[in-house]
Formats: C-alpha cells, sequence, structure tokens
C-alpha cells in the first residue's frame, strides 16, 4: 500500500507556520525522507465565505505549492488532489502542470474532478450546467496539447489551430490522469485514462460534494473490478490503473486510535485493489505533523 499526504492547510484552524515557507520545506522534506509516496493539495480558488464558515477549508494554488515543493524533495511523487478542471482553461493548465512535470523530473500526477461548489463557479463566471462537457473537452485538449505537434482541436467551448504547446511534459505522453469521484461516469473515465480516486464518505458529505455515496469495502471493491475491466476493454490487454482512496479513516493522523484496527482497515483496502490511501495529517504545528508522520510511518510504511 502507497500513502499520500494531503497538505495540511485543508485541516480546521491550521497553524499558520504550516504556510510559510520555511514549514512547507520542513513537512515535504519529511514526507519524502520517511517513505510517503506522495504529497497532495486541493484547489478552492473563490469558496464561498458561508462554505468556509460552515465546514469548507482554506487551500493555496496548486502548481505554485507543489513546485515549491518539488524543489526541496528529491523523490516523493507531486499531486493534484484534485484539480478541478472546468476552472481552468485547458492550454493553460495544460502549460502549467508541464512546467512541474519537467521541473520536478517527472514527478507529477494529476488528480482531476469536475467541481461542486456552486458559488465558486458563479464567482470564477462558469456555469456549472456545464462542468460536465467542459471537463472532457479540457481533458481531451490537454492530452492532445502534450502529445501532438502541431496540435487542433474544435469543440463546443475550445478551439485551437496548428498549436506549439513546447516543451512537452517530462513523462511520455503527458502525467498520469486520474478521475476523481464516485459516480458511474467518473468510472467510465477512469478507464480511458490512467487511474481512479473515489471517495468512500458518508451520505452527508456526498451530498455536498455532489458524489454518490460510497459506504462499503464491499462495495468499493466491486467498483474497484468494474473500472479495471473496463480499461481493459478502453485500453487493452496489459493495461494498469492507479487505484487511490480516502476513507473515513483518513485522519487518523489527527486522532490515532487502534494500530491494529487501522492495519485492518488498510489491509481491507489493499485486498479491494487499492494501491494508496490518502491521509489528512492534523493542522495542529509544523513539529506535530512531521511528529504524527514519523509514527504512522513506523507502524504502517515499513
Amino acid at each position: 500500500m502507497k500513502f499520500t499526504i494531503e497538505y495540511p492547510v485543508a485541516a480546521p484552524g491550521y497553524d499558520k507556520a504550516l504556510a510559510s515557507a520555511e514549514g512547507m520545506a520542513r513537512l515535504s522534506r519529511a514526507a519524502d525522507a520517511l517513505g510517503f509516496d506522495a504529497i497532495a493539495f486541493t484547489e478552492h480558488p473563490a469558496p464561498s465565505y458561508k462554505w468556509l464558515r460552515t465546514g469548507g477549508h482554506e487551500s493555496l494554488d496548486l502548481v505554485a505549492a507543489l513546485s515549491f515543493c518539488a524543489a526541496h524533495t528529491e523523490r516523493i511523487r507531486l499531486m493534484t488532489y484534485l484539480l478541478v478542471v472546468p476552472y481552468h482553461h485547458p492550454l493553460i493548465a495544460a502549460k502549467a502542470l508541464t512546467t512541474l512535470d519537467l521541473l520536478s523530473d517527472g514527478r507529477l500526477a494529476v488528480v482531476v474532478g469536475t467541481g461542486y461548489l456552486r458559488s465558486e463557479f458563479l464567482a470564477l463566471g462558469l456555469a456549472m450546467e456545464d462542468r460536465n462537457e467542459i471537463f472532457d473537452e479540457a481533458l481531451e485538449m490537454m492530452k492532445g496539447a502534450w502529445t501532438q505537434l502541431p496540435y487542433a482541436f474544435k469543440g463546443k467551448h475550445f478551439e485551437a489551430r496548428g498549436v506549439a504547446s513546447v516543451p512537452q511534459p517530462r513523462q511520455m505522453g503527458g502525467p498520469p490522469i486520474v478521475i476523481g469521484g464516485n459516480s458511474a461516469l467518473s468510472r467510465r473515465r477512469a478507464a480511458r485514462h490512467q487511474g481512479w480516486s473515489p471517495l468512500m464518505s458518508t451520505p452527508e458529505v456526498s451530498r455536498t460534494t455532489r458524489t454518490p455515496s460510497l459506504a462499503t469495502v464491499a462495495q468499493l471493491a466491486a467498483q474497484v473490478r468494474e473500472v479495471r475491466e473496463r480499461a481493459v476493454e478502453e485500453q487493452g490487454e496489459g493495461t494498469e490503473l492507479f487505484i487511490q482512496v480516502q476513507s473515513p479513516q483518513c485522519k487518523y493522523m489527527r486522532d490515532p486510535g487502534s494500530v491494529e484496527e487501522h492495519r485492518d482497515h488498510l489491509g481491507e483496502l489493499e485486498a479491494a485493489g487499492i494501491d494508496s490511501f490518502v491521509l489528512q495529517p492534523s493542522g495542529e504545528s509544523v513539529e506535530a505533523v512531521v511528529a504524527g508522520m514519523e509514527q504512522y510511518a513506523d507502524h504502517f510504511l515499513s
């Protein structure tokens, strides 16, 4: 099992030192040295104040933060978790991600989603009702820009004629695209790309994030099998997908419980076909987060 650390500026009441250069450098170097697979940032460029006051969370710019982490690490992957594709023009996004992939020597992984905050779409001047159309066109355009020279595209929302998006990414074909979300549509998309990143959650969280509830490991296992089988149909024999999940136990580092129960949970996820598990550390302080990662690594990464 691999483990992704979601950077704790999303933690309630986090220590502002975590958003400083010194704090981020310290934490990212520790995650790299301890053997965690990836460090991840989420994005909310324009959330409503109401959402922040009723359970929402702060965020940093994805590419800027991951670029900073890349400069202070050697091995760990840099992950968008997740990039809200409809918020970005695909060619601008492709250029930013290409730059990060090049400067990190090919360590970028791009988890993507359609977004769920209506107020944020409104603030950005976007029609939320169009997000699925925009998402599919944008991903096609990003992949095309990463692989074709010159590149042309004509869709409902975007158009390009003879574009030269150079230099191209360090990873051949572009960084892996992993689809976030629990819906059947998300699973179909995942089978056409490089992976799937669902969220095991309560019905309340599912309603907030506008994605179907995924409550049990048995349900998760069935859907993982479905995605992997569909990927072979879509992409051919030998196709491998990266499957990452976040479950209610993602907060184990904030409030450690039974080591045995958590290890059993990880074992069940692994048996269900999961490759990586998302962890959300506390935001208590830089040193507290590092100490929590060290303790977690001692118990579960060895």
